[in-house]
């Protein structure tokens, strides 16, 4: 009966120990599988963190490109604001000038106008008096008078001169 009883004891525990066997081979197995699982998940998870790494260093990229190009539009905008404001003071220069010459264009204008009425008179200059000494056969001095009429024409169109022209008679008197 002993020995019937260590047999089946050593049955039982052969029983046990292959049940135990069995259980640590499932074991095994799920370790395997979860350990294959969580290598992939770490590859994922390195793929993923070297995806994002490229893509914060090329939006950091464009980042820094678009801040250089803000930074050169703002410079061509203060650029063109100050040509601007040079342009405006030019033309304020300008526009100051060519009022200055409108006034004097217009009393250039009166003035030729005054002398249109002048011109038609002919302008007399008395310009030399000689008095020659005569031979003593001649009784007296003669004295000879020269006389120089001077016309001077000048034509104008909207306040410009189209021509001018003058014109010299010398007469002996």
């Amino acid at each position: 009966r002993r020995s019937s009883d260590l047999t089946q004891a050593a049955n039982k525990n052969t029983d046990a120990l292959r049940q135990s066997k069995q259980e640590m081979m499932e074991y095994r197995h799920q370790i395997q599988s979860y350990t294959c699982e969580i290598d992939a998940l770490k590859g994922t998870n390195d793929s993923l963190m070297r995806q994002m790494r490229e893509l914060e260093e090329r939006f950091a990229g464009e980042a820094n490109g678009y801040q250089d190009t803000i930074g050169r539009l703002e410079e061509e905008i203060r650029n063109l604001k100050e040509q601007m404001a040079r342009h405006l003071r030019e033309y304020q220069d300008l526009l100051n000038v060519k009022m200055a010459l409108d006034v004097e264009i217009a009393t250039y204008r009166k003035l030729l106008e005054g002398e249109e009425s002048r011109v038609v008179l002919p302008i007399q200059t008395f310009s030399s008096l000689n008095i020659r000494e005569t031979s003593p056969e001649q009784r007296a001095a003669e004295v000879h008078t020269k006389k120089t009429v001077m016309i001077k024409t000048i034509e104008t169109r909207d306040g410009n001169v189209v021509s001018e022209n003058s014109q010299q008679h010398h007469e002996m008197l």
